[in-house]
């Protein structure tokens, strides 16, 4: 009992950190676009007036088929499904055809889905579910055979946790599925201690390409 407590007490302590580094983050961010705003107000007065086109290295065009997302599943001893080969992480403005559902990675949207214990109550665009487990998210999906009560009881313990969010995916084959950039488990509900267990290692876990980016700012629905 004692180290479950201190164990609680740990990742609170963990997920309070994560929160007070966003809202850092997120400071020096309103900075940044207030200094780049004036210097394009200055660049405008002076009569030079540049067009920058920002595009992903593989130009916003990539195919359906350009997930560069090639491997298999391997099952390690705590359950969890670990993908073992290629995770491409391109910026795409398409759709990307995954081999898994839910994805666990690959090619994305460059927009990530907020993820600061957000629940959606209708699917959300796989692409950009993906930008934020690169953030290190971990997204808690379920289907039509998931019971309501455990769906409520889901998203009362996402809404409570950084870095996580939720969503129905009707293609999915479990009830409930938890992932994680490279990683994947199904659970049987709320009180599962595999739940804990995974939020527990993959929240800004070690899997994480992109450790401490943001999981606010972009989409909302």
């Amino acid at each position: 009992m004692g180290s479950a407590k201190k164990s609680s007490a740990a990742r609170t302590a963990r997920i309070e950190e994560m929160r007070r580094a966003e809202q850092a983050r997120e400071r020096r961010n309103r900075i940044l676009v207030a200094a780049a705003s004036v210097v394009v107000v200055a660049g405008l007065v002076a009569g030079g007036v540049v067009l920058v086109q920002a595009q992903s290295d593989d130009g916003g065009s990539s195919a359906a088929d350009d997930a560069k997302t090639a491997g298999k599943f391997a099952t390690d001893a705590d359950g969890v499904r670990a993908w073992k080969g290629t995770l491409g992480r391109e910026h795409v403005t398409k759709s990307v055809d995954y081999p898994v559902t839910p994805p666990v990675g690959g090619d994305h949207n460059p927009v990530w889905m907020n993820c600061n214990g957000d629940v959606y109550e209708d699917e959300i665009n796989p692409t950009n579910a993906v930008h934020s487990l690169e953030h290190g998210a971990v997204w808690v999906t379920y289907n039509g055979d998931a019971p309501k009560a455990e769906v409520e009881a889901l998203a009362a313990k996402v809404r409570k946790t950084p870095y996580t969010l939720m969503s129905p995916v009707d293609g999915q084959k479990d009830p409930v599925v938890l992932t994680a950039w490279g990683h994947q488990r199904t659970v049987t509900g709320a009180a599962d201690p595999a739940v804990d267990a995974f939020l527990e290692k993959f929240v800004q876990g070690q899997q994480t390409p992109e450790p401490g980016a943001a999981c606010t700012g972009g989409l909302s629905k």
